[in-house]
């Protein structure tokens, strides 16, 4: 199964865009482009508050 995590290879801020594309099999640039159009026309503070509540609901990924 599975699982969705926050990448520890792909990752600009805390790695949820690479840990999504991963999950999703897109490239995480395009979800990051996405995220920022959408924060941007929504007036920035949903957008920074709901990956802020993602960054600590995803768990990272574990290192092998």
């Amino acid at each position: 199964m599975k699982k969705l995590y926050r990448s520890r290879r792909n990752r600009m801020l805390a790695g949820v865009f690479g840990g999504l594309g991963e999950y999703v099999n897109l490239d995480p640039t395009v979800l990051r482009i996405v995220w920022v159009v959408l924060t941007v026309f929504t007036g920035f503070f949903p957008g920074f508050l709901i990956y802020y509540l993602v960054i600590l609901i995803i768990p990272e990924e574990q290192s092998i």
